[in-house]
């Protein structure tokens, strides 16, 4: 019987990548989403259904979501995927206060809540492995995604601190920082845009949503024990 994962926006093109992958290597599910049900119905397809062992519905960007998705989780989870965001575009100056809240829920004190929730089993049983999709502009910043970079960039810090505290423990934490992905966070730009951008990756391609998948799995596998407070990059060299 494979290890209980909880997928947070297991949903997302990203997200649904890592469900089918680690359905497919024998792991036992748990998947939240927002509002694309419709993908949660393809992964029972895809996967199988005893692969899946709860569907969560709920919107984290309210503390009453996170509430609601820690009551329905109704079994012991091994480890924790966060692949669920919302990119955001606008210059900073015009960004209401409002849509930095939902931001920083969603992206910072969600994930914050649910950990916390969730680490003391883990350390109780001196097993535990968490990761986090953060992003590039985590680590570099983007013109017009400031509150983005800036939520993206706190993953990456709280991943780095946590680890120091849970380590002792045998609790991995990790990230996993994309450059470009064709996902459907990218479908704003225009096909010249997407060109001139693949023009600046050494590999001369965009990462694909299972080029992340492999990555999780890895970081899931006991072969990776080792690697502890890590932010990886998978961007092609760009």
């Amino acid at each position: 019987m494979g290890k209980n994962i909880l997928i947070i926006g297991a949903s997302g093109d990203i997200g649904s990548a890592i469900a089918e992958k680690l359905g497919r290597e024998g792991y036992q599910l748990l998947l939240h989403y927002n509002k694309n049900r419709e993908k949660i119905n393809y992964l029972r397809n895809t996967v199988g259904n005893e692969c899946i062992l709860s569907e969560i519905q709920a919107d984290l960007s309210s503390q009453s979501g996170v509430i609601q998705l820690l009551q329905e989780i109704p079994f012991h989870v091994d480890g924790i995927v966060f692949a669920s965001g919302n990119a955001y575009y606008e210059l900073f100056q015009n960004t209401s206060e409002a849509k930095m809240d939902e931001m920083l829920n969603i992206h910072v004190k969600s994930p914050m809540i649910i950990t916390k929730n969730l680490l003391p089993s883990m350390i109780k049983q001196q097993y535990g492995k968490i990761v986090f999709i953060t992003s590039i502009w985590g680590d570099i910043g983007a013109s017009y995604e400031v509150i983005y970079s800036a939520v993206k960039g706190a993953q990456n810090s709280f991943i780095k601190a946590l680890a120091k505290e849970t380590g002792p423990s045998g609790v991995l934490v990790n990230g996993i920082s994309p450059g470009f992905v064709d996902t459907k966070m990218n479908a704003h730009l225009q096909p010249e845009d997407k060109s001139m951008i693949v023009s600046d990756i050494p590999l001369q391609r965009v990462g694909l949503p299972k080029d992340i998948a492999n990555a999780v799995r890895f970081l899931m596998d006991e072969e990776s024990n080792y690697i502890h407070g890590e932010i990886i990059r998978i961007n092609g060299g760009w």
